[in-house]
């Protein structure tokens, strides 16, 4: 069966790179083993200015509009919202970091991301700040489990999709390029952190790092309808229910949830409120990130056998990097345009 493009991989990277390559046209089949990846577990969180030293990202100028475009447009074509926007409390840790907000505030490029007026306020009960808060906007969350069993379903109706593990010994490279009755014109992994186990791409300098996120329902009546960050975040998804990460794990990367990883994010909890009243965990939750060295995404061809693909390395920032980077992709494959975050930038390390 001939096709432009095998995906490997329905995590976010995988499923809106092939939404983008279908909606140019091309045939593709995505595979999966069906197994809970990275996105399904991640709070998919949007945030424009991040770090203690309040940081926007030079790219966020076209990172934002691009996603909230892509997910503008999946929302009206599945009748479903998945990117909610809701502002973010950020509870300063210390004195510097206030600080150093205060400064940005000062700054023009950065007075679209604030709450006006832009000044320091107290938190809201239950939240203890002494150092202050301040209240950003363009920020939210994408619900990325109910966006992934939507394509998939979309990929299932359409063909295109297969559940089965990918043993890499069954990929023929030559003379044509084949797997499993399959003949694309190139493959493309999207396989999150285990491209560490990739005979092809496990050159490339991954940091993985493994969190931990717990959903907890309470009684509370004062919980405000906001993004809380004081470095753990707290996101309420409902009136009576909310999720806590993460905890940030580069020694023991798997996906089992652990006794101190739910202890840890307790800890933080009380220690941002004080103790919220009838609070019960109802899921703990683990995957591994597949972060990256310098911090940016490894997009690419392979540089000994170019109909390998790779499109990975998102990291935490996933649902607002994938839909801009999708796009760009996309552009180079099929229109030969620049390649983004190109793994050559490692290839050295190739041998």
């Amino acid at each position: 069966m001939p096709l432009d493009f095998l995906i490997i991989g329905q995590g976010l990277a995988g499923s809106l790179l092939a939404w983008e390559l279908l909606r140019r046209g091309c045939k593709i089949m995505l595979v999966d083993n069906g197994q809970e990846n990275a996105s399904q577990v991640a709070a998919g969180l949007i945030n424009p200015i991040t770090g203690m030293r309040w940081v926007k990202s030079p790219d966020i100028d076209y990172l934002l509009p691009a996603a909230i475009s892509c997910y503008a447009a999946l929302a009206a074509h599945f009748g479903q919202v998945f990117y909610v926007e809701k502002p973010m409390l950020r509870i300063f840790q210390t004195a510097q970091e206030a600080h150093y907000c205060q400064k940005r505030q000062q700054d023009p490029d950065y007075l679209a991301y604030w709450q006006a007026p832009h000044s320091t306020r107290p938190a809201p009960e239950p939240f203890a700040a002494p150092f202050g808060t301040v209240q950003q906007t363009q920020t939210g969350y994408l619900n990325t489990p109910a966006l992934l069993a939507c394509l998939k379903d979309f990929f299932i109706r359409q063909g295109c999709y297969r559940q089965a593990n990918v043993d890499y010994q069954a990929i023929s490279l030559a003379p044509v390029l084949h797997w499993q009755g399959l003949s694309p014109q190139r493959i493309i992994f999207c396989e999150g952190y285990h491209a560490l186990h990739n005979p092809w791409f496990a050159w490339l300098p991954f940091q993985p790092a493994k969190g931990e996120i717990l959903t907890v329902r309470h009684s509370s009546t004062r919980l405000p309808d906001l993004i809380i960050n004081k470095g753990h975040w707290l996101l309420p998804t409902s009136t009576q229910q909310f999720r806590l990460g993460a905890t940030f794990d580069r020694q023991n990367l798997d996906a089992q949830p652990t006794a101190a990883g739910k202890h840890a994010l307790l800890a933080a909890l009380q220690a941002l409120t004080g103790g919220l009243a009838s609070t019960m965990v109802i899921k703990h939750q683990a995957n591994v990130r597949p972060c990256t060295l310098d911090k940016q995404p490894f997009i690419g061809l392979h540089p000994q056998w170019p109909q390998l693909a790779l499109f990975n390395g998102f990291g935490a920032k996933g649902s607002l990097q994938i839909p801009w980077y999708s796009q760009r992709f996309a552009d180079a494959l099929l229109q030969g345009a620049p390649m983004p975050a190109d793994v050559l930038r490692y290839k050295a390390l190739a041998g």
